[in-house]
């Protein structure tokens, strides 16, 4: 028997791609983009966090890892929405001129889409590379990988009160694309 539902892998493609768009259109000031594409990447990001925890119990994994990946993966989400929607807010006529709101509007987008949305993403690794390690449901090796990045992200926490830590961000950010796009296309399908 095998699993229906969206192809996590695909999902993870989409969201890789919206979350390189974003950080394109950044780069040549295009902030509205950005915000666009931020706000775009949650979506997928959503779908393959309901996809594979999905996958998981239809697999038989009756573990709280499933649960903390789906709290984790929505609440990711649900903080790259809020850092969209806050890079959106930025973009408006008159917020430019207004610095001490400017600057507090780009503390909380960073908050949302940085340290906050990492350690959420970090659930979503752990809750997912856990049980895939133990049941091998995917490669060991991209399982460890969830598991090390997770444990990363976890230690990004500390940003907030130690700014040097703030170079976990990306150190898990994008290796965590690679994650997401391996675990959608090696994960198990079927209980066989």
């Amino acid at each position: 028997m095998k699993h229906h539902g969206p192809h996590p892998g695909i999902l993870a493609i989409i969201y890789t791609l919206l979350f390189i768009l974003g950080l394109v259109s950044y780069s040549v000031d295009a902030v509205r983009f950005n915000a666009l594409f931020q706000f775009g990447a949650a979506i997928p990001l959503g779908l393959f966090t309901a996809a594979v925890t999905s996958r998981l119990s239809f697999l038989g994994v009756n573990a709280t890892g499933v649960s903390i990946a789906l709290y984790g993966g929505i609440a990711a989400s649900i903080l790259l929405i809020l850092s969209g929607i806050v890079t959106w807010v930025l973009s408006q006529p008159g917020i430019a001129g207004d610095l001490p709101m400017m600057h507090a509007l780009r503390l909380l987008g960073f908050g949302c889409g940085g340290v906050a949305y990492i350690v959420t993403f970090g659930l979503l690794m752990a809750g997912i590379s856990v049980p895939c390690l133990f049941g091998g449901y995917t490669p060991r090796w991209l399982a460890w990988m969830g598991v090390i990045l997770a444990g990363l992200a976890a230690l990004s926490t500390l940003s907030m009160v130690i700014p040097q830590l703030s170079l976990l961000l990306p150190i898990v950010r994008f290796p965590g694309c690679i994650w997401m796009i391996g675990t959608g296309f090696t994960m198990r399908k079927d209980r066989g």
